[in-house]
């Protein structure tokens, strides 16, 4: 039986050499020891093995295992020690390269989508020269929709518009127009508002055509307004946006709620305007429906027209990020395509765009 110890003895040394070996911690060397030596381990069995000895050698067994595990637990401190300074020299190494004057790391960002970056721009243009941003309810009413914009209820406008109606009586709005007499009727005249949101349609979508779209719209009322003043505030607008001259054409368009009405045109950005399915190949692009305030909105927004005139247009947002970035088709900017993703950065206020 002394054979059969010794042996065991030596296997279960060979045992802690390759616990000491795996251990690559400090703390895993202290789990090693404690499964090798406890009551469970290989060497904790050989202790409580000693009562299966005759008396008269229990003496020399106890005394061989206390001192094979006298000699482990000295291999495993002398691990530990180390493993410990080891860990020592890596933290100070650490604390030797570490700078904390050093910028921290850099989040990635999420980027802008340009129909939000074009939104931007033209909302910062348009304060400099004095307009402040009004929102309103995407659920509309019917008056606020149609009737106080001089769009009475068998008006074929109506038809045009194709409109989503709700439940509950109400609509979802055709344009931001709507904000427009909301304006009037809590600030009245004098006043400069713009109003950008989205708007639905039932359209039969193609590559500029979208049953859910983005717009800015703007009313400048006050004495003396003129279309002269409309004119120089679009162009104005669009060469800040474009950051150039652009080639523009005023042809007549009829809207209930300005009188006279106008349709202003941009050369198509995406042709050059020689021809695309973006354009309808005609080389021009609706861009900018304006007008002059029809009497009876002013009328409805509680200002008097007898006194005061004022101008309103509808930007298209969707369609002016189509131009800028030279996005083909407009179902790209609703399609949660990352490709038609242009990162914006904001400089002075205003949004400049920078492709990957």
């Amino acid at each position: 039986m002394i054979e059969e110890l010794t042996d065991e003895l030596r296997k279960v040394n060979e045992e802690a050499q390759r616990l000491i070996a795996a251990a690559k911690s400090v703390d895993e060397l202290r789990v090693a020891e404690s499964r090798l030596t406890g009551k469970q381990g290989s060497l904790g069995k050989l202790l409580g093995s000693i009562g299966k000895f005759p008396p008269e050698q229990r003496g020399a067994v106890g005394k061989e295992i206390n001192q094979a595990k006298a000699a482990i637990v000295e291999q495993f401190a002398a691990a530990r020690a180390r493993l410990e300074q080891t860990a020592d020299k890596a933290a100070a190494t650490a604390a030797q390269t570490y700078d904390p004057t050093l910028p921290g790391p850099v989040v990635p960002r999420g980027s802008v989508h340009p129909v939000t970056a074009v939104q931007w721009e033209v909302e910062d243009i348009l304060s400099r020269l004095g307009f402040v941003v009004v929102g309103g309810p995407e659920m509309e009413t019917e008056y606020y929709n149609f009737e106080a914009l001089n769009i009475p209820a068998m008006h074929p406008a109506r038809d045009m518009q194709d409109t989503f109606w709700l439940d509950n009586g109400r609509l979802l709005r055709t344009h931001t127009s709507p904000c427009q007499v909301r304006a009037m009727e809590r600030l009245s005249a004098p006043l400069r508002i713009i109003s950008p949101g989205r708007c639905f349609r039932y359209e039969t979508e193609d590559a500029s055509h979208a049953n859910t779209f983005f717009q800015l719209e703007g009313l400048m009322i006050d004495r003396n307004i003129s279309i002269a003043n409309l004119i120089a505030v679009m162009k104005l607008v669009l060469e800040q946006v474009f950051h150039r001259d652009v080639k523009v054409r005023l042809r007549p368009g009829f809207f209930p709620f300005v009188e006279p009405g106008f349709e202003l045109d941009m050369s198509c950005a995406i042709c050059g305007g020689s021809g695309c399915p973006t354009c309808k190949r005609s080389g021009w692009v609706e861009i900018l429906p304006c007008g002059m305030v029809h009497p009876n909105v002013l009328r409805f927004g509680g200002i008097d027209s007898r006194e005061y005139t004022g101008f309103a247009f509808g930007l298209g947002l969707t369609r002016l990020a189509m131009m800028k970035y030279g996005v083909r088709d407009i179902r790209a900017l609703n399609a949660g395509d990352l490709r038609a993703i242009i990162r914006p950065e904001r400089r002075n206020g205003r949004a400049i765009i920078a492709k990957d």
